[in-house]
């Protein structure tokens, strides 16, 4: 039984390390070519092999987030869980803006220059509003959360089964790998806002018996409020 149950913690480790190594090569590999776009693209290609390679293993996205909801009351059950999804959002972001205030951490209160050149100038311009809005709702959206929050979290606490906190330890360390990927238009903001944002949805996430749907639907509501305001000028 020992055994088994090393061997188990080991592949979800390889797993775990292999699948975010292939992510990390796929969008360095982009980057030169479609910069605004690499990240999207190599998360959802990222996605199809590991969609696949599950499959192999007899495994579903069923199991890590996407969970059958039968029935008409589920369904409206997500409408509380994503109010409280969206809470822990904007205390994470409170948390992460105030405390770095309280800290002096001077980033925190400017606006990092690589965010702009990031969505290109979609002020006005429908057809990029439309092009980012999709993306949302597809690689941010459901893509970032099946990968970050229900791949990594439950891999991580496979590789870690049996250690104390080892949910809490899945969540942390998930989480700041979500800020680390942010850390490259957005600098050390990003790192810190994401990262607590990452945290703040893993925890979500597992609090509701690792259901994706009520961080997937906060994620893609602000992104897209986000988008509709700089299409709107409501920045300016």
């Amino acid at each position: 039984m020992v055994n088994i149950f090393k061997s188990k913690n080991l592949i979800a480790a390889i797993e775990l390390v292999g699948f975010v190594a292939f992510a990390l090569t796929l969008k360095k590999s982009f980057d030169p070519y479609i910069w605004r776009y690499a990240g999207p693209v190599s998360l959802i290609i990222v996605l199809v092999v590991l969609t696949g390679y599950m499959r192999m293993r007899g495994e579903t996205w069923a199991n890590m987030g996407l969970i059958p909801l039968p029935g008409v009351r589920a369904k409206l059950m997500l409408i509380p869980k994503t109010f409280l999804a969206f809470v822990a959002f904007a205390i994470a972001v409170a948390t992460a803006m105030l405390g770095g205030e309280a800290l002096g951490w001077e980033f925190m209160s400017e606006m990092p220059e690589g965010v702009e050149e990031r969505w290109g100038d979609i002020k006005g311009n429908l057809p990029l509003y439309l092009l980012w809005l999709g993306i949302v709702w597809t690689a941010a959206a459901f893509g970032e959360e099946m990968f970050f929050r229900g791949f990594i979290i439950t891999r991580l606490q496979s590789v870690f089964s049996g250690v104390k906190f080892s949910s809490v330890i899945a969540v942390i360390l998930a989480g700041a790998f979500f800020g680390y990927v942010h850390m490259y238009y957005q600098g050390m903001r990003g790192f810190v806002t994401a990262g607590a944002i990452g945290i703040a949805f893993g925890a979500t996430f597992l609090l509701m018996k690792r259901n994706l749907y009520p961080v997937i639907l906060v994620h893609g509501l602000v992104d897209t409020l986000g988008f509709t305001a700089q299409f709107m000028g409501w920045e300016d």
